[in-house]
């Protein structure tokens, strides 16, 4: 690829990434908005988050497979234009007195998620067609631009759902959706000659009846609290379809993903170090965005509204990416095992400092640019790639992202369960330990990050001096 070419092509990489992150977090902070102007529960108006975060991981292994075949730039401008559909399904139609009911909106979601099985694509194309240095720090950067997506889109969809309702929020979805498809349409190339395209249907269908149900089980605290019996059995069965998916995937000659190649000791660590990184992560994201909106009268409350609410997540954005641009260079230093045991210290700590400190509001600026700092997803390519054929590079990192999804929904699950435990009889919200309660189960989960890092990092050391 000429050095032209290659210019344009990063910051096209990077736009897509951060496109398609934002708008499957636009239903975030419009849960409100939604349940008011479609008269349904705010359970219901849940699951215009919900479905978009359950359509990306079903999506994510069987783009990731049709990414790393012949057809991967056919593939990137059909899930592109399946996004643009979906967010055209959030806001039409604009001219009729009456909106599309809710379950259009729901689909509309649905298929806006289905966008974040770009992000693995995305590598697969640095990686392929860059140097290998700078394809390094291009898939860091594509990292963290998926994570930091949610700090851009949250802000800016809650002052467009304030100043002109919810439409106007979507809306920019389908703006910046557009101009992703047409900035694909003109910058992606063709993959490499050679690459097989065929996809295990049989291992997609389980795959994704498995994802279904535990990202389900994970949204759904209401059923762990009322009917233990039922979702305990829904588990069981997710664990049993998880086992069949990677018996069928042992048998495939051209499987979903390469399960071998996952249970490389490197590789299987990484994946563990982001399931338990990333339940930490997401669990401090949203005890510190929660926290900053409880409304007056609950005895610690900020009562910000949800805009204003949404700007504490800028230090996170900021820093994040400016840690995501600074850790190529310190990868030269630090090998990455090592980088990522540092980063889930780093991520600990900001849950030491919300735990301690939350009175001030500066004090949840600072915790959010801590976490901004730790630089965790930006560390977590270089762990997997090291060990991952360039055709591979696709599929090994969209089963990376479902378990970071995977990780991210139980950290969800798991802030709401200990603040419900921690609301008292005929109170509507926690008590205030419960936050603290919470951050102490975070520090355990980064603590449990770090000693996963760190043992990778033994095991390379000890492959590399025997």
């Amino acid at each position: 690829m000429a050095r032209s070419e290659a210019r344009l092509l990063v910051p096209a990489l990077t736009f897509i990434a951060l496109v398609v992150a934002a708008v499957a977090s636009l239903g975030t902070p419009l849960i409100t908005s939604v349940a008011t102007s479609f008269h349904v529960s705010l359970g219901s108006a849940q699951w215009t988050l919900t479905v978009a975060l359950l359509s990306g991981a079903v999506a994510t292994p069987v783009l990731g497979r049709l990414g790393a075949g012949p057809h991967r730039r056919a593939t990137i401008l059909a899930t592109l234009t399946v996004v643009v559909a979906g967010s055209a399904l959030t806001v039409l139609p604009l001219p009729l007195p009456l909106p599309l009911p809710f379950a259009w909106l729901l689909a509309g979601r649905a298929a806006q998620g289905v966008g974040l099985g770009l992000t693995a694509l995305m590598m697969g194309v640095a990686r392929d067609h860059l140097p290998e240095e700078r394809s390094a720090a291009v898939i860091a950067q594509i990292s963290v631009v998926s994570i930091i997506g949610a700090g851009v889109g949250y802000p800016l969809a809650a002052l467009l759902a304030e100043l002109g309702g919810v439409r106007a929020a979507y809306g920019l979805g389908l703006v910046v959706t557009a101009a992703a498809l047409l900035t694909a349409w003109r910058s992606m190339p063709e993959a490499p000659e050679g690459r097989s395209a065929h996809v295990d249907v049989a291992g997609a269908v389980v795959l994704a009846a498995a994802l279904l149900l535990v990202l389900f089980l994970a949204g759904e605290r209401n059923l762990w609290s009322r009917h233990l019996a039922v979702a305990a059995g829904l588990a069981v069965v997710a664990v049993v379809l998880l086992r069949v998916w990677a018996v069928i995937e042992l048998r495939s000659t051209t499987p979903l993903v390469d399960v071998r190649a996952v249970r490389h000791p490197a590789v299987a660590g990484a994946n563990l170090a982001m399931f338990v990184g990333g339940i930490g992560m997401y669990l401090l994201l949203t005890l510190i965005t929660r926290y900053a909106q409880t409304p007056h009268g609950a005895g610690y409350d900020f009562g910000l509204t949800t805009f204003v609410a949404g700007l504490v997540l800028i230090p996170f954005s900021v820093l994040g990416f400016v840690a995501g641009k600074l850790t190529p260079r310190v990868r030269t230093r630090i090998a990455d095992p090592l980088l990522l045991a540092s980063s889930a210290v780093v991520v600990g700590g900001g849950f030491a400092l919300f735990a301690a400190a939350r009175s001030d509001l500066a004090e949840l600026f600072a915790a959010m640019g801590v976490l901004g700092v730790g630089g965790f997803s930006a560390a977590m390519p270089g762990v997997i790639l090291a060990v991952t054929p360039k055709s591979e590079t696709s599929s090994a990192m969209s089963f990376n992202y479902v378990v970071r999804s995977v990780g991210y929904s139980l950290g969800s699950a798991i802030g709401g369960l200990i603040l419900a435990a921690g609301t008292g009889p005929g109170h509507l919200f926690p008590d205030d330990s419960a936050y603290t309660t919470a951050a102490l189960v975070g520090i355990g989960a980064m603590a449990i990050t770090t000693l996963t890092s760190l043992a990778l990092a033994r095991r390379r050391l000890s492959e590399t001096n025997p």
